[in-house]
């Protein structure tokens, strides 16, 4: 079904291409020479183009644009389409220039709009030295990629995204959506750079993508519903994760959320399910489904983290989860671990054909259990559940 969606989606975005009108941002200043600032002539591309009443196509040329920070905003009067198959922005280095901005190229409220190329480089070096996320919690200074706020049936392809001062990709509030053979990549030390996250939004998908980064592959928050995740090859990173959930008041539901055909390797996690401690309000979690999944050195490949819940207040309600097909290798003994809450035990897990083999000098792969009471078939390797609680 989703593939079915994608193709309807680029048979309309490629017949409104057909009859377009051009934009060049060269005709309006842009300079793409790696030292001017660019952002003006881009905008008002843009805003030419959205007032528009036929399709449009917004030329980038090769070459290399200062840029930002830069909205890029909607409605527009008609579909729009971004072409930037070789050009490259290059954000300010100083993360004092985004104080007031959450991210550096920002898209929003634009329906009908497609992006085709483009690397976005955040030029993060200096931003993760100074990141003390982890000590304050506080990231609000450092920008964000590039985000997409409120777009709907679009298309996002082929583009890249480097070393990005806080996050790579927020989609937030968006619907119909697809993300394409897209490219991310920030060293394996850089703080905070999930590479897509997703909360508030219906209808994503994201196929084909490449994604090496300091944190999350992949991360999806509250009132993440109907996203499919396939073919995305992940590592260096922490992986796939849903969550962390509970950590505010009036939380959405995440539902409907699948993990499919994908490659993690060297990763913190594999695919997990995470809630926050001691959560403010009850939230929901439930149809998360992962499948044909290969493991190449991860540390605990398969995680629901309800651990650390003090007096088991964590209210976040787990159901409807299965895993199945997962393989490879794990970094370390526990290999399958969840941990469900006491309060709220994990309803209707499932787990089929697990075959995770440990190479330590210590024993074979384990798994833990606690508060969850799986239904098993296949092959399962580790046993599920040989340590069990509750």
């Amino acid at each position: 079904m989703e593939s079915i969606c994608i193709c309807i989606l680029m048979a309309i975005l490629v017949g409104n291409q057909a009859q377009a009108v051009d934009f060049n941002v060269k005709k309006y200043g842009a300079k793409a020479d790696g030292k001017s600032d660019d952002s003006t002539a881009i905008a008002n591309a843009w805003k030419e183009a959205c007032k528009s009443t036929q399709a449009s196509n917004i030329v980038i040329p090769a070459g290399t644009y200062m840029v930002g920070p830069i909205k890029i905003q909607g409605p527009c009067q008609a579909p729009i389409t971004i072409q930037a198959n070789q050009a490259r922005f290059m954000a300010p280095a100083n993360p004092s220039k985004f104080k007031s901005q959450s991210g550096w190229f920002t898209f929003q409220s634009i329906n009908g709009f497609t992006l085709l190329g483009g690397t976005f480089d955040g030029q993060g070096e200096i931003a993760w030295k100074q990141n003390d996320c982890a000590k304050t919690g506080k990231c609000s200074s450092l920008p964000i990629n590039v985000v997409f706020n409120k777009i709907s049936n679009s298309l996002i392809r082929d583009m890249a995204s480097l070393d990005s001062k806080l996050f790579h990709m927020n989609v937030l509030n968006c619907k119909n959506l697809t993300l394409q053979r897209i490219k991310i990549s920030a060293p394996e030390e850089s703080l905070n750079t999930d590479g897509i996250h997703i909360g508030r939004s219906n209808g994503i998908n994201i196929t084909n993508a490449d994604i090496k980064t300091g944190d999350d592959c992949v991360s999806l928050g509250d009132g993440s519903q109907q996203v499919n995740i396939e073919k995305v090859t992940c590592g260096p990173g922490h992986g796939i994760a849903i969550g962390s959930l509970g950590r505010y008041n009036n939380e959405e539901p995440v539902i409907g959320i699948t993990v499919k055909n994908c490659t993690i390797t060297n990763t913190m996690n594999g695919v997990r399910v995470k809630t926050w401690p001691a959560s403010p309000s009850a939230s929901i979690a439930r149809g998360l489904h992962f499948q044909n999944i290969v493991m190449n050195n991860v540390s605990t490949p398969i995680l629901i983290d309800q651990e650390y819940c003090p007096y088991n207040q964590c209210q976040a309600e787990i159901s409807d989860v299965s895993f199945d097909n997962i393989r490879g290798t794990t970094a370390t003994q526990l290999a399958v671990k969840l941990k469900c809450s006491k309060g709220y035990p994990c309803k209707n897990v499932r787990i089929s054909n697990i075959n995770l083999a440990y190479h330590g000098s210590n024993g074979k792969a384990t798994s833990e259990c606690a508060n969850v009471k799986p239904k098993l078939t296949g092959h399962l390797f580790p046993p599920a559940c040989q340590v069990s609680s509750a």
